[in-house]
């Protein structure tokens, strides 16, 4: 046995048995529908991981509605093909190629301390973000930096740079060839979404305006 490998919390398991004994319990034929027939999301949803943002809460979503991608501060790279494993590259491409999902949205938000984290770094070049992962994956946002224009209010920077990696995520998935294949056929459509937790307000990407507006 792999060591530090343990028995799952006693609260989990006691919720478990909560959800067995209530919401599968009266949804069981919808849930042995959906094992026997697979899934069939209509929209794919690329999340950060931050515990306190669940797309599914947040769209009121079933089993089945909705597919998920959460990594730190909600990135998606750029194509890159190259035989190396890319999580991120692979859950996109299941979800356009076989899943056929026709919307795909990218889900930011406020306070992400990703982005914060990505920010203080480039403000101080000699501050480096901890750990042997993060600080590379936060470098995706490079290109990024040099856009924001000087900002005194440090809660509407930080804002700026939120819906700023939203849009380099957009743009990044534009060079997935699949993905701008899918656009341009009408079969896909990008979404830009960002979400303020404290008020609980979603704001969507407007490309008209080209800003963020109120949903």
């Amino acid at each position: 046995m792999t060591r530090g490998i343990q028995a799952l919390p006693r609260y989990l398991i006691e919720r478990y048995k909560g959800w067995r004994a209530t919401t599968y319990d009266a949804n069981k034929a919808w849930y042995q529908r959906l094992a026997k027939e697979g899934q069939r999301p209509r929209a794919m949803v690329v999340g950060c991981c931050d515990s306190r943002v669940d797309a599914i809460a947040l769209f009121g979503a079933e089993p089945g509605e909705l597919f998920m991608l959460r990594n730190v501060a909600n990135l998606v790279p750029p194509y890159q093909s190259d035989n190396e494993p890319h999580g991120t590259s692979a859950a996109i491409e299941f979800a356009v190629r076989d899943l056929g999902i026709t919307n795909l949205i990218v889900l930011g938000h406020a306070k992400c301390g990703g982005v914060n984290a990505f920010v203080t770094m480039k403000d101080d070049p000699e501050r480096e973000i901890g750990g042997e992962f993060i600080g590379t994956w936060m470098k995706l946002l490079d290109p990024v930096y040099d856009r924001i224009p000087a900002i005194n209010d440090s809660e509407a920077r930080s804002r700026a740079f939120e819906h700023a990696a939203i849009l380099q995520s957009l743009e990044n998935l534009m060079t997935f060839p699949f993905v701008a294949a899918a656009v341009a056929e009408d079969r896909l459509h990008l979404h830009g979404a960002w979400f303020d937790i404290g008020e609980g307000t979603l704001h969507h990407y407007d490309a008209e305006s080209g800003a963020f507006a109120p949903s």
